[in-house]
C-alpha cells in the first residue's frame, strides 16, 4: 500500500460505554485505519469524558464538567471527528447526546465548522444505522460538515476478524474507501483558499442575549 502522509489529525470516538461494545470495536478499526491512510489518529471511549446530565444549575455553579472540558479541548485540537455510536431505540445514545449537549456550551462553540464521519455496528440487519440519522440532527444543528455517507456494520457480531479488520473482504473495502474519501475532503478543507460562513442557532429570533448565539468559521472553496 502506497505510503501517504496527511496533515490531519481525526478524533475517533467509541460512543459506547460497554466494555464489550461492538461500536468501540468498529472504532478501533477506524483509528487504524486513520494511521494506514496517513493520518493521524485520537482514540477515544465516551466513558473518559464521564459528565453528569446537562444542567443549567451545575454549569452556572460550578462550570462545565472536567470530562466536558477535556473532550472540547480533544475536539478542538483535531480537523475532524468521527463518532462510531450504538443505536438505542432507533435513535441516538443518552451518553453521546449529553456530551454533545455540554460540549455546545463551551465558546468558541467547537462543533462549529468541523468535518464528522459517523459509523454504527450492531447485531441486527439494520446495522445501527437509525441511530445515526438521529444523530445527525444536533451535530448539524452545531454547525458540523456531518459527511453524507454513514457507515453501518450490520450482524456486527459475526463482522469481526482475529486481526481487528472485517472478515468480509468487500466491507473492508467500503470502509477503506468511505474513510479514505472522508479524509481527502477534510485536508482539501484545511488547506484550500477559504470565506467565512455565519453559524446562527436561533435564526430569526429577535437579538436577545438569552437568544443570541452567532458563530464564525473557516469554509473551503475550490
Amino acid at each position: 500500500m502506497q505510503t501517504i502522509n496527511r496533515d490531519v489529525r481525526v478524533l475517533v470516538l467509541g460512543a459506547s460505554l460497554s466494555s464489550t461494545s461492538l461500536n468501540n470495536r468498529l472504532a478501533t478499526v477506524a483509528a487504524s485505519l486513520v494511521g494506514e491512510k496517513g493520518g493521524t489518529p485520537d482514540a477515544a471511549t465516551i466513558d473518559a469524558f464521564d459528565c453528569p446530565f446537562y444542567d443549567r444549575d451545575i454549569e452556572l455553579e460550578t462550570g462545565p464538567p472536567v470530562g466536558a472540558r477535556n473532550f472540547c479541548e480533544r475536539l478542538k485540537a483535531a480537523d475532524a471527528v468521527m463518532i462510531a455510536s450504538p443505536e438505542y431505540n432507533a435513535s441516538v445514545p443518552a451518553a453521546i447526546k449529553n456530551l454533545i449537549d455540554w460540549g455546545s456550551r463551551f465558546r468558541p462553540q467547537p462543533f462549529n465548522g468541523k468535518h464528522a464521519l459517523l459509523l454504527s455496528a450492531s447485531p441486527s440487519m439494520v446495522g445501527g444505522n437509525r441511530g445515526l440519522w438521529a444523530l445527525r440532527i444536533p451535530l448539524e444543528h452545531l454547525g458540523t460538515r456531518v459527511y453524507p455517507d454513514m457507515f453501518s456494520l450490520a450482524q456486527a457480531h459475526q463482522a469481526f476478524a482475529d486481526d481487528g479488520r472485517l472478515k468480509d473482504a468487500a466491507l473492508q473495502e467500503r470502509l477503506e474507501r468511505t474513510l479514505g474519501c472522508f479524509l481527502e475532503l477534510v485536508e482539501a478543507a484545511k488547506h484550500y483558499a477559504h470565506l467565512k460562513k455565519v453559524w446562527i442557532e436561533f435564526l430569526g429570533e429577535h437579538p436577545n442575549a438569552a437568544t443570541d448565539r452567532v458563530e464564525e468559521s473557516d469554509v473551503a472553496v475550490a
